[in-house]
């Protein structure tokens, strides 16, 4: 047993977020044998905003950042040495001393449907109802089936379900990455083709946090991280960038690697009532991540102009 734990992760008490911060303890412990010690690695649990409203949609309560603010106080204060994040929570910019160089192997990105009636959108029965409280979800459900009605659900996984099950809503959409981390995919009606419903940017991977200049816990993490899924990160964060996305901002984005260090982006945004949408697809080098999703961000800028980005964001 160790006086105090060497390696300390802050995270969400979520019961995905848990699973996902005792993979990162695990990789850790095999990894680092003095890690894999009793007591060696703790996680320390943090309540973030988040986590404590519940009752109304992220949009209206500032976005995905309060996923993440709480944590990243506790990392700067020095109360962990690294936090441990759903990438697709991570806001695209990050405080001043903070860094996420490190991914851990990303899970499938698609999304998962779940309904009584039938395996796709294209069953449901005309003016069914969808629930989710995402508006990227909600915006390419809507393209898809224009008939449907979208309302708002949150909650974990099983208030989800639960909800379905009691009728309150027709069908309900959620990230086949976190039901397989919690050892639920069984659930799944089906997993949704990425071609019918684009993903979040970074789903389906989880991020490591650390300040810039713990050297220590950068070199730690360094045994666990998977350079691959930190390129397809990258550059769909850089997509997110030029867009200037947030929860208040339906935009998806997928990379995925090709044969010979090739790299194909996608992106998507459109308008929240799913009446407006434009995309973009283009493939490039995987020596520059970056790049190629800026490239594509600046794409569906141009595509979008002013008057779209001025009305989805706002401004």
């Amino acid at each position: 047993m160790t006086d105090k734990p060497q390696f300390r992760l802050g995270t969400r008490g979520s019961p995905l977020a848990l699973a996902q911060a005792r993979e990162v303890c695990e990789r850790l412990g095999k990894a680092h044998p003095a890690l894999a010690e009793a007591d060696a690695v703790e996680i320390v649990v943090i309540k973030t905003t988040g986590d404590l409203v519940q009752d109304r949609a992220l949009s209206e309560i500032g976005g995905k950042g309060l996923f993440t603010k709480e944590i990243e106080e506790a990392l700067l204060d020095g109360r962990i040495d690294a936090a441990v994040h759903s990438m697709k929570d991570v806001p695209t910019w990050l405080p001043d001393g903070l860094v996420v160089d490190h991914v851990l192997p990303r899970e499938d990105p698609r999304d998962a449907y779940f309904s009584p009636h039938g395996n796709s959108l294209a069953d449901l029965p005309e003016g069914a109802v969808v629930g989710t409280s995402s508006l990227r979800r909600q915006a390419q459900v809507l393209i898809a089936r224009p008939d449907l009605k979208v309302e708002p659900i949150r909650g974990n996984v099983d208030t989800r379900l639960r909800k379905l099950a009691e009728g309150q809503v027709d069908a309900t959409l959620l990230a086949v990455a976190g039901l397989r981390r919690l050892g639920q995919a069984d659930k799944i009606t089906a997993a949704i083709p990425t071609e019918e419903m684009l993903p979040a940017v970074a789903q389906g991977a989880v991020g490591l946090e650390t300040r810039a200049d713990d050297n220590r816990s950068r070199e730690i993490l360094d045994a666990i991280a998977c350079t691959e899924s930190g390129l397809r990160v990258a550059a769909e964060r850089a997509l997110l960038a030029v867009l200037e996305g947030s929860c208040r901002t339906p935009i998806a984005g997928l990379a995925e690697l090709g044969g010979g260090g090739s790299l194909r982006v996608r992106g998507l945004v459109a308008m929240p009532d799913g009446s407006e949408v434009y995309r973009a697809d283009l493939q490039g080098s995987v020596s520059d991540p970056t790049g190629l999703g800026e490239a594509v961000g600046s794409e569906l800028r141009a595509a979008g102009g002013s008057d779209f980005f001025d009305a989805i964001t706002g401004h």
